[in-house]
């Protein structure tokens, strides 16, 4: 009890240090006197709720069981009985839905939707094969600016420029693991980190073909042609502007991506990269060709991110680097990491839970990035496999 008492210590203690810089608490000088300026009860609040977790964290653990034996959220194996109906409903929700929200809705709505494919197709790299990603960023920025240069140069439409950006993506995916994904572990994460950032530094020096950090404004949204019998038949170019019409793509695009991560999941290739995932040696032994396993998932998650970045460029008609940071990368694999690894309802949850509640609370601005670490850290503890953790994981996919 007594180290108990001293860890907990410890912990509110260094909680208080770092609220301190977070919540802009100032040190003034008054005369001869010097005070603390800011909301200090805040993190006096938030020290104290760290000592209380620290100090009752074992005896909760051992009451509720929640790491092993207790399942407060439904497990896949639970979930599959009523998978069809949940499914026909939400699908049924999510196209009358955007009729009786408001446009912000909408809006936050549709970008949750581009992080649910950006979150699939990184659950590919990191949840199916277990390879860890830190610059998936940069497939996302493949797509987007493929999409910008082939409608500004060759005037081609959304609906061409869609798979060729995807493609692109893919293709530059392949490109990059080829050299890299002989490496493994932490070794893989530091490359992959370096290449976004290498990508993302190669278009904002681009000036000649990205425009640099100005970016590249005009980029024209999904279109499509619409007969028209005056004087003949003809066809006009009608642009789908419009927030609903956009939602709707993005509704399509994810659904897609849905079904593709999941039948991949369940292929022949998907138990190869599951086999990757849990002994890499082993499998190698086994007779499966890790290597080109390995980067078949890292070319397939490239392309649900190139298609992601193809949407959300036709989406904001503007593109700049700064749209892809490493701190996007960070993101998604959060997203994935709290959904739960190999998870797709969970990562769909992840997304959701990410993107929509941080728009809800916005009067808690300020503190969301303080939040959003302390709720990681509790479910790393108490949850680690996700919020919904896969069917088929092992030992080392739950630790």
């Amino acid at each position: 009890m007594p180290g108990q008492i001293k860890g907990a210590l410890f912990s509110a203690l260094v909680m208080l240090v770092l609220a301190v810089p977070i919540l802009g608490i100032q040190i003034t000088t008054e005369g001869s006197s010097v005070r603390l300026v800011g909301e200090l009860q805040y993190a006096f609040i938030a020290a104290g709720l760290v000592f209380v977790f620290k100090l009752l964290e074992h005896p909760l653990s051992k009451l509720l069981g929640m790491t092993h034996a207790v399942n407060l959220l439904p497990s896949a194996d639970r979930m599959a009985t009523y998978r069809p109906a949940i499914l026909t409903v939400l699908i049924i929700f999510a196209f009358i839905w955007p009729f009786t929200a408001s446009r912000g809705a909408v809006d936050v709505a549709t970008l949750a939707l581009i992080y649910v494919m950006l979150g699939l197709g990184l659950n590919i790299v990191v949840g199916f094969a277990g390879l860890l990603d830190l610059g998936y960023v940069a497939f996302y920025a493949v797509g987007a600016y493929s999409y910008a240069l082939l409608t500004e140069y060759f005037g081609l439409s959304f609906w061409v420029s869609l798979p060729i950006g995807a493609g692109l993506a893919a293709l530059f995916g392949f490109v990059l693991g080829f050299p890299v994904l002989r490496l493994r572990g932490d070794y893989l994460a530091i490359v992959t980190l370096g290449f976004g950032e290498i990508v993302r530094i190669l278009l904002n020096n681009w000036m000649e073909l990205t425009n640099g950090p100005n970016g590249l404004l005009g980029i024209k949204p999904p279109s499509i042609l619409i007969p028209s019998f005056e004087g003949g038949l003809s066809f006009e170019m009608f642009y789908l502007k419009k927030l609903h019409f956009l939602y709707y793509i993005a509704l399509a695009l994810a659904i897609v991506t849905v079904i593709a991560v999941r039948h991949l999941n369940y292929s022949r290739i998907g138990r190869a990269w599951e086999s990757i995932r849990e002994d890499e040696t082993a499998a190698e032994l086994m007779g499966v060709n890790t290597f080109k396993l390995k980067l078949l998932a890292y070319a397939m998650g490239a392309l649900f991110a190139g298609l992601a970045g193809s949407f959300f460029c036709a989406r904001m008609r503007f593109v700049s680097p700064e749209s892809f940071t490493f701190l996007e990368s960070a993101m998604v694999l959060s997203m994935v990491v709290l959904g739960g690894m190999g998870s797709i309802p969970g990562i769909i949850l992840g997304a959701a839970a990410l993107i929509v509640l941080p728009e809800v609370f916005r009067e808690f601005e300020t503190y969301r990035m303080l939040v959003f670490g302390m709720s990681m850290v509790v479910m790393m503890l108490f949850r680690p496999a996700g919020l919904i953790p896969a069917k088929r994981m092992g030992k080392r996919g739950e630790g």
